[in-house]
C-alpha cells in the first residue's frame, strides 16, 4: 500500500516509517525539520530513512497548502498517518501562533487532500492533553474532553471534531489516537526524561514540577508503533448502536473513532528518576517546583477499546523501556 506519513523525521515517525517500510509498504515522509528542537536529530533519523528502499522524502510545511495539495495529488495515496504538528504543552504558551498554523490549518489541508483523493483511512495523532481537567481516572475515549487547560491541547481536542465533522461529510474514514507520554530510542530532547538524562550525566540540578507528584502513563515507542500499525489496518465503520440523544464522544454514526493508547500503569515522576538513576549509575540533583501552567498532574489511559477493536495493548515496563532509551543515549551523545 502507499502510505503518507506527516512528521517523518519526527520521534513517533521515525520509527513508524522503518516499521511500514518492513512491512512491504511504498512510504512518503513529510516534515519542515523546524527547528523547535535540535534539528541535526531529525537530519540523523533522516538519513537513516533515506537509506530504506520503499521510502521517499518531501520537505514541507503541513501549514502551505499549495505544497500539501501537491503532495496528495503526486501520492495517490492509500492510507494516511498525520503525526505532523507543533507538539508542546509549554511551548504554546509562548507561541501560540505556532500551533494554530500547523495543528489547525495544517490539519484543515490533510482532511481536504484525503477528501480529493479518496484516502482509506486517516489515522492522525491526538493527545492524552484532551482531557485537561478532568478528574476521573483511568481516562476513557468515552468522557467529555471540553475543558483544555493548553492551546495544544485545544488544537488536538480541533483535529478530533474536524476530523469528525469530514467523515460524517464526505465519509472519509478516521481514527484519533490519543498518545500517552511516548519515550523510547531517537525521542524527542524536549521531553522531561530526554532532559534529565543530560543534566543528570553532566551533574546538573533537574526541575521537577508538582514537588515530584505528577504522575505519568509512560508508553513506550515499540508499543505505540505496534498500535499505530493495527490501527491503521481497522478501517472505522458508522457504529450502528450510536445514539444522538446520548452520544457516546469515541464512535459515531460516520466512520469515526478515538482510542487511547497508553500504557494503562500510571507512574509517579519520582520513580521514574529513580529507574533513570539506576540505569545512569548517578544520582539526580532535583529541584521541586509547583506545577506549571497547562500542564495536568496525572494521566491514565483506559485502553479496554483499543484491546478490543485490534488486539493489542502497551505493555511495556519503565525498567525496560528507560534501559534501552539510556542505552541508545550512551550510543548516540557518549
Amino acid at each position: 500500500m502507499k502510505v503518507l506519513v506527516t512528521g517523518a523525521a519526527g520521534f513517533i515517525g521515525f520509527h513508524l516509517v522503518q516499521r511500514l517500510v518492513r512491512l512491504g509498504h511504498q512510504v512518503t515522509g513529510f516534515d519542515n525539520l523546524n527547528d523547535y528542537y535540535d534539528v541535526s536529530l531529525k537530519e540523523n533519523r533522516l538519513k537513516i530513512l533515506n537509506a530504506l528502499d520503499g521510502f521517499v522524502f518531501v520537505r514541507g510545511g503541513l501549514e502551505v497548502r499549495t505544497s500539501v495539495e501537491s503532495l496528495f495529488e503526486m501520492g495517490k495515496f492509500d492510507y494516511v498517518i498525520n503525526l505532523g504538528a507543533q507538539a508542546g504543552v509549554r511551548h504554546s504558551l509562548r507561541n501560540p501562533h505556532a500551533y494554530i498554523e500547523s495543528n489547525m490549518s495544517g490539519f484543515l489541508n490533510i482532511l481536504e487532500g484525503c477528501r480529493n483523493t479518496n484516502v482509506k483511512h486517516l489515522v492522525y495523532a491526538s493527545s492524552s492533553s484532551v482531557y485537561g481537567a478532568n478528574a476521573t481516572v483511568p481516562f476513557s475515549e468515552h468522557h467529555s474532553v471540553d475543558h483544555p487547560v493548553s492551546l495544544y491541547a485545544a488544537t488536538k481536542k480541533s483535529n478530533e471534531l474536524m476530523a469528525h465533522t469530514y467523515a460524517h461529510l464526505f465519509a472519509i474514514p478516521s481514527t484519533g489516537l490519543r498518545f500517552f507520554t511516548v519515550y523510547g530510542p531517537w525521542g524527542r530532547p524536549d521531553m522531561a526524561y530526554f532532559s534529565f538524562t543530560k543534566a543528570i550525566l553532566e551533574g546538573h540540578t533537574i526541575d521537577v514540577y508538582n514537588y515530584g507528584h505528577m504522575q505519568r502513563d509512560f508508553t513506550y515507542i515499540d508499543d505505540i508503533i505496534e498500535g499505530v500499525v493495527r490501527v491503521m489496518e481497522h478501517i472505522p465503520v458508522p457504529d450502528p448502536s450510536w445514539n444522538r440523544e446520548k452520544p457516546d464522544p469515541a464512535t459515531s454514526s460516520a466512520p469515526y473513532r478515538l482510542y487511547n493508547i497508553g500504557n494503562n500503569r500510571p507512574v509517579e515522576l519520582t520513580r521514574f528518576i529513580e529507574v533513570l538513576e539506576e540505569c545512569l549509575g548517578n544520582k539526580a540533583k532535583i529541584n521541586l517546583l509547583p506545577m506549571q501552567q497547562g500542564e495536568v498532574g496525572v494521566t491514565y489511559a483506559d485502553v479496554a477499546d483499543l484491546a478490543d477493536a485490534v488486539g493489542f495493548q502497551p505493555d511495556t515496563s519503565i525498567e525496560v523501556g528507560i534501559a534501552r532509551f539510556v542505552d541508545w543515549y550512551r550510543g548516540y551523545y557518549l
